[in-house]
């Protein structure tokens, strides 16, 4: 790793502890993991599996990305392969992650060049964020948000309007014909992140505030894809802290929340260091 990644990886390590650090002196941390551990095991496993479904989509919508490619990769191999991304995506930011990795096996073992396989991440991932922002804003819409910053509605409708079109401008030959199956596996995607998110919220008693804080989910998962922290540890907590203080809501509620899903996060990414060893052994042995 050169010096300048490895400084990169610091700067994104500095600026994630100090967004945690901000938070949680702004809030009673014995609180928040008072509420953390009074949240019934039911909602942390139906967010869990909700969760885990979340990612079994979207393998299914990056290996259609493949399949345009003719990487012939079976639905299993595509699961394994998109988990052990999402743990070097999460636990090593700045070195090898986990596109990188996708990328690297792939080309060793499946003689398709880096740079297709480079455009069909990178693609994978935009048509994620086309499905993201599209629900962010129907709530922040539907949320007291929307009269607390009057503004930002055009801006929302807009944005609603324009965002698929404008995905569909960089699905270029011969991403094209995979168009419509991806957006709906994206769209698929957010609807069961959001039902993980709607378990936890349920869970910590949110339900008078239940349009606001999956909408601060949303807003909290676009600044998380941003490359500027580690996994999103920091900049998830700092969305909950303002937007649930503005609102007047509990905001160790809305910490507590957000530091929830981390860890289910967390818990599910751990998978793939397991998968790792034998993932690599079948692609040798091909």
């Amino acid at each position: 790793m050169d010096r300048r990644r490895i400084a990169k990886s610091l700067l994104k390590l500095l600026l994630s502890l100090g967004a945690l650090a901000y938070v949680l002196h702004k809030v009673d941390l014995h609180q928040v993991l008072s509420l953390m551990g009074r949240v019934a095991p039911l909602w942390i496993v139906a967010a869990l599996l909700a969760f885990n479904l979340s990612k079994v989509v979207s393998s299914l919508r990056l290996n259609r990305f493949f399949h345009a490619l003719g990487l012939r990769l079976s639905e299993l191999d595509a699961l394994k392969l998109y988990y052990i991304g999402m743990f070097y995506n999460l636990f090593l930011p700045g070195g090898i992650g986990g596109d990188g990795y996708k990328i690297y096996l792939l080309n060793r073992h499946r003689q398709i060049g880096a740079k297709a396989l480079l455009a069909a991440t990178l693609l994978d991932r935009i048509s994620g964020l086309a499905s993201l922002l599209f629900f962010a804003a129907v709530l922040f819409l539907l949320s007291r948000y929307a009269e607390l910053y009057g503004w930002m509605v055009p801006l929302a409708w807009l944005g609603m309007a324009a965002v698929f079109p404008v995905t569909r401008l960089f699905y270029r030959a011969p991403f094209r014909r995979v168009f419509l199956s991806t957006t709906l596996l994206g769209a698929l995607t957010q609807i069961l992140q959001l039902a993980a998110a709607y378990a936890l919220a349920r869970g910590l008693g949110l339900e008078h505030a239940m349009t606001e804080t999956l909408a601060l989910f949303l807003l909290s998962s676009v600044a998380a894809v941003l490359p500027l922290s580690v996994g999103g540890v920091g900049i998830r907590e700092f969305v909950f802290l303002y937007g649930f203080g503005v609102l007047g809501l509990p905001v160790d509620k809305g910490v507590a929340f957000s530091l929830l899903f981390f860890l289910i996060s967390a818990l599910s990414s751990f998978t793939g260091i397991f998968l790792r060893h034998g993932l690599e052994q079948e692609e040798r042995q091909r």
